[in-house]
């Protein structure tokens, strides 16, 4: 891709709707050899840019998702501990000299490759690096991968040192759980990933769900907008948009009145306190409140 534009219309391609500002990060990431670090909230396609970029790409998705106790070598490499005792016992078995056996556990055929060893050791091209979730790891581990992320280049000590014969394209996410050091995001090219507004979010709807009603699909996106303006515990993302889209398509749907949104709350509100929040404001004043803004929205005058 050679501009940002081919980004834009590559991406586009692939059914991931992006504004110019994301193509441009896209574009100097892989120009530059930079990770790409992606903050917003759950739901807003951080992932799936990650997913994109490989199928554009044509190459290996690698992904490492980031837990509280995550530790270097699950995340590296491990060795095959039950492999290696039953290597031992063979080596016994068949009177292998005793101070021969066991010489060859720590090799290449008794390692365990985890993520990043898989994206270091990639042989025939760049992959692609998803560092999933990021943020919900110790900040241990984080000083581990910015380490790893200088170089990548890892040292085995049973094997030796290991350099990325191709540096992987690495996209790391954040919800923002927690704030991650100021080194690990001077290394990255930064890019905050907000929900869509109406406009975006009805393409998106649109493109990924193609049999949908375009009347639907714009109803669909206002009504986000709105559902977005209360004070939720859990705010729904564009998948829970898209979920609900499909669900109301598999439903024979062509509008959305009360009833349907009644009877598909549990496509985008997945906590009780949030669903007895949405009940008490009421369907049919969020229903109201959306047409209003997309009525207004479509009226000559605002045109």
């Amino acid at each position: 891709m050679n501009s940002i534009d081919e980004v834009v219309a590559a991406l586009g391609a692939h059914q991931y709707i992006s504004d110019r500002s994301l193509a441009t990060v896209v574009f100097l990431a892989l120009k530059l050899g930079k990770p790409i670090f992606l903050e917003g909230e759950p739901g807003v396609g951080k992932t799936e840019l990650a997913k994109v970029l490989a199928e554009i790409l044509q190459t290996q998705l690698i992904r490492l998702q980031c837990y509280e106790g995550l530790d270097t070598h699950t995340a590296l490499y491990e060795w095959n501990y039950p492999r290696q005792m039953l290597e031992l016992r063979l080596q016994e078995a068949r009177g292998v000299d005793k101070e021969q056996i066991g010489a060859n556990i720590f090799g290449e055929d008794f390692l365990l490759e985890r993520p990043l060893l898989q994206a270091i050791r990639g042989v025939d091209k760049s992959p692609v690096l998803l560092i999933d979730e990021v943020d919900r790891s110790d900040e241990e581990f984080e000083a581990f991968l910015l380490e790893v992320l200088s170089d990548f280049q890892i040292s085995i000590p049973e094997i030796g040192s290991i350099r990325a014969a191709h540096v992987p394209v690495v996209v790391l996410t954040s919800n923002r759980t927690r704030e991650l050091h100021d080194a690990l995001k001077r290394r990255c090219l930064y890019h905050w990933i907000d929900y869509p507004g109406v406009e975006k979010e009805t393409e998106i709807v649109r493109t990924r769900v193609p049999n949908i009603d375009a009347q639907l699909a714009e109803q669909l996106a206002f009504f986000m907008r709105r559902l977005r303006g209360d004070e939720l515990f859990k705010q729904p993302g564009v998948a829970e948009t898209i979920d609900w889209a499909e669900s109301l398509v598999a439903l024979g749907a062509i509008t959305l009145d009360v009833a349907t949104i009644d009877a598909t709350l549990g496509c985008i509100v997945k906590y009780k306190g949030d669903f007895d929040r949405v009940r008490e404001t009421g369907a049919e004043q969020l229903l109201r409140d959306a047409e209003d803004a997309r009525a207004f929205a479509n009226s000559p005058t605002t045109r």
